[in-house]
């Protein structure tokens, strides 16, 4: 812990709550496919992740991400040094491209250029905008299933509609209404 008593890093918390708590509560931890913004290198953040692992977590749930490969690289590095838990990828609905920009170059998510160069490509037309990235982010979902995802996180931004719209075009079950 630090000297104002706050956890340094997340595998402190996890191991403080599995030393006084046990098995009582579920941990799901963070996991970054193109490694956190603020590591010195990818085989770090991957290491501080196994050490999350190592002290209890449960599963995962990923930073959202369009490079697909980001994912599959990570669950591969997992399966090579023995991690088997759960790590569900996060989705975020494409529905405004300065926005997602800002937020993505802020948290180290990449935006594949093909990705990048379409959506600057329709300048301020949103509905363009959203048809590409509901048409990009249905099709990184639906491949993500078939390659055997335990699941799909989605940042809505409290935003449902595009959210629902992939939903839809997965076509999965109706989701309870609430």
């Amino acid at each position: 812990m630090g000297s104002s008593g706050a956890f340094r890093y997340a595998s402190d918390l996890v191991h403080h709550i599995r030393e006084h708590s046990g098995q009582h509560f579920l941990i799901e931890v963070a996991a970054y496919p193109e490694f956190h913004p603020q590591a010195s290198s990818a085989s770090e953040d991957f290491d501080l992740f196994k050490q999350k692992v190592e002290c209890g977590a449960n599963s995962a749930i990923t930073q959202y991400f369009y490079n697909i490969d980001a994912y599959f690289s990570f669950i591969d590095e997992c399966e090579k040094q023995g991690i088997d838990i759960p790590v569900v990828p996060s989705i975020m609905p494409i529905t405004n491209y300065s926005k997602l920009a800002r937020f993505s170059d802020m948290c180290g998510a990449e935006i594949p250029r093909w990705i990048r160069w379409k959506l600057e490509g329709y300048g301020d037309d949103s509905e363009s905008i959203i048809q590409l990235g509901e048409e990009v982010v249905s099709s990184l979902c639906e491949r993500l299933i078939q390659a055997g995802a335990p699941g799909l996180h989605f940042y809505t931004l409290n935003q449902s509609a595009p959210s629902l719209a992939i939903w839809d075009n997965l076509g999965l079950k109706s989701p309870i209404e609430f």
